[in-house]
């Protein structure tokens, strides 16, 4: 897809338009996907963990695939693991919307599952990246596919946890009215309808989401910043787009379980990519020599997804003001991934 050539104001403006739709369309689909699990009587976490977390990664899937077929190693892991703490980062803006901390509302411990998987992976890919592949069998890497794996295999381990004992929330806020974009109680559409619509909302991210991320290059190139900064700020946050709004209007809407394993599915999403990009780069396994910004941002995608498992545990924690204190951390420590970032750039 080739725009004609534009200046850095109208890239700017593009992206802004880009970004509005994939927000409109984000918020639909967060609808749509509550509405399907009470139809057809799915768990609200699992729902948020293989539906949302998919249909909100299709940018970063198609735009890691396309950078794969560039030969552009930098672009596709710094883009896959810078998203992993700016998601996170998205997970605490929730709380605004929950009126508190997020993690005092789920009442099962597979969030806390979750996370402890997404942060045995990040670390296992952490010393992946150490290592410095030599081994290597058609240019593709052991350590990708031992990742792949095991994320099978996590996705194996939550769906049989799913159902286990209940814990019991805290602090429960009343969930927000939205009839704008929510799906009235007595609506009469049909399944199929849902499902379309549905589909609708997908298509428009994948589309609009590609766009941000061609006009987020540009900006990058037109602005002079380096490819290395950009991946882990601007084109990693056109990426996380879709999380972003999927997630707060989850929690505006009280399900907050499928805000939080959203988050944590397009964080495993994030990391098992890695596979279908070593399989389409060429120059070697994709995780050799990689440069100091992929270390850190693995560093920093283990630091908040362990506080949030800190909060998942820790069940009443300390607020600053409408923020749990885990929250205000995460955030705090994304403030400081990108102020590492550029000092390392």
């Amino acid at each position: 897809m080739e725009f004609p050539a534009t200046t850095l104001t109208s890239s700017l403006l593009i992206f802004v338009l880009c970004a509005g739709v994939v927000w409109f369309s984000g918020a639909r689909l967060a609808y749509l996907a509550d509405t399907l699990a009470d139809r057809y009587m799915l768990a609200k976490s699992l729902v948020g963990l293989l539906l949302l977390s998919l249909a909100t990664s299709l940018p970063e899937v198609a735009t890691t695939l396309s950078a794969a077929v560039s030969q552009a190693q930098n672009l596709v892991l710094n883009n896959l693991f810078g998203g992993i703490a700016l998601q996170t980062a998205i997970l605490a803006l929730a709380d605004f919307w929950a009126r508190g901390a997020i993690t005092n509302y789920p009442r099962k411990a597979n969030h806390a599952l979750e996370a402890t998987l997404l942060v045995l992976l990040l670390s296992i890919t952490l010393v992946i990246t150490s290592m410095d592949e030599t081994v290597s069998f058609f240019q593709i890497g052991p350590g990708s596919v031992f990742i792949a794996m095991m994320y099978a295999g996590a996705i194996w381990l939550l769906r049989r946890y799913d159902g286990s004992s209940d814990w019991v929330p805290v602090d429960l806020p009343d969930p927000e009215e939205h009839p704008f974009l929510a799906v009235p109680s007595d609506d009469t559409t049909s399944n199929k309808g849902l499902i379309i619509q549905t589909v609708a909302a997908c298509f428009a991210i994948l589309v609009f989401g590609l766009l941000l991320v061609m006009f987020a290059e540009r900006i990058a190139d037109q602005s002079g910043l380096g490819t290395g900064f950009i991946g882990v700020t601007l084109l990693a946050g056109a990426t996380s787009l879709p999380e972003l709004t999927t997630s707060i209007t989850a929690a505006r809407m009280g399900a907050y379980t499928m805000a939080i394993s959203n988050i944590f599915g397009s964080n495993l999403i994030m990391l098992v990519l890695v596979f279908p990009a070593d399989i389409l780069y060429r120059g070697g396994p994709i995780l050799q020599g990689t440069s100091q910004t992929v270390s850190l941002a693995l560093s920093f995608g283990i630091v908040v997804t362990a506080i949030y498992l800190v909060g998942l545990i820790v069940r009443r924690k300390p607020r600053i003001g409408m923020l749990g204190l885990d929250s205000l951390l995460v955030i705090v420590a994304f403030l400081a991934s990108l102020a590492a970032y550029y000092y390392v750039r």
